[in-house]
């Protein structure tokens, strides 16, 4: 069985390119920073839960919620395959349930926090917001998009950054907690406007205050679709 299933949408997805010595110290044993025609991105991203089971069972009060998190790629070689993975620096949500469950069972880096999300969907435009509150103050990222789905070309950086399979976290110092997601192809609404109101700097620490001087790479918004995110397991042999 599964250890979570639920629906991801209307996914935000903020990317910058950034020194990748800024990431080195935060990549679990075992794996290696993933790189984009020779560029190394971290994402905000912000989406929906909808529908959330764990282990088969929705929780009262935990099955809508939202999400933003900071995250950057990396990879695995393993037998011949690579493995693209994400690695958070922080993920927040409303609820500390989930806090609690993800960080104690996934090594995560979990934070609960006042949130809100409003969608407004026309024939003509979708415009997505989601908000949370750190330190008294309501940091917000938000993007006006067309209707029209369009596919992921194979190859682009939007395939890049939205077709991981994997979640890497480091357990101790010699540990690394391995776990995959499973979904669908996503496709996305291309966007017209976007706008971020953050303050990185109290949401994810000193390393990561520079980004708030940076301009964007790129923006998308993606649908999601049904997810799965299955049992961990834990890497030792490096060898």
């Amino acid at each position: 069985m599964s250890f979570l299933k639920a629906e991801w949408r209307k996914l935000v997805m903020i990317n910058y390119t950034v020194n990748p010595e800024i990431l080195q110290p935060y990549v679990p044993k075992g794996t290696s920073l993933d790189f984009f025609d020779g560029k190394c991105y971290v994402s905000v991203v912000g989406f929906m839960f909808l529908n959330t089971k764990l282990l088969g069972v929705k929780v009262p009060f935990h099955v809508n919620f939202e999400e933003v998190n900071l995250r950057f790629y990396v990879k695995r070689e393993h037998e011949e395959e690579t493995k693209r993975g994400v690695v958070f620096i922080k993920e927040i949500v409303p609820k500390s349930a989930i806090t609690f469950v993800a960080n104690t069972i996934y090594n995560e880096h979990y934070e609960t926090l006042p949130m809100q999300h409003h969608w407004n969907i026309t024939e003509e435009k979708i415009n997505v917001e989601y908000k949370w509150k750190k330190q008294k103050k309501w940091n917000r990222i938000a993007v006006e998009a067309s209707t029209k789905q369009q596919e992921i070309v194979l190859g682009s950086e939007i395939e890049f950054i939205a077709e991981h399979y994997w979640g890497y976290s480091e357990k101790n110092a010699r540990e690394t907690t391995e776990y995959e997601v499973k979904h669908p192809r996503w496709e996305f609404y291309p966007v017209h406007k976007s706008e971020i109101e953050v303050d990185f700097k109290a949401n994810y620490g000193e390393d990561f205050e520079f980004l708030k001087d940076e301009k964007p790479t790129s923006v998308f918004l993606l649908e999601g679709s049904e997810v799965s995110v299955e049992n961990k397991i834990t890497l030792t042999d490096f060898m």
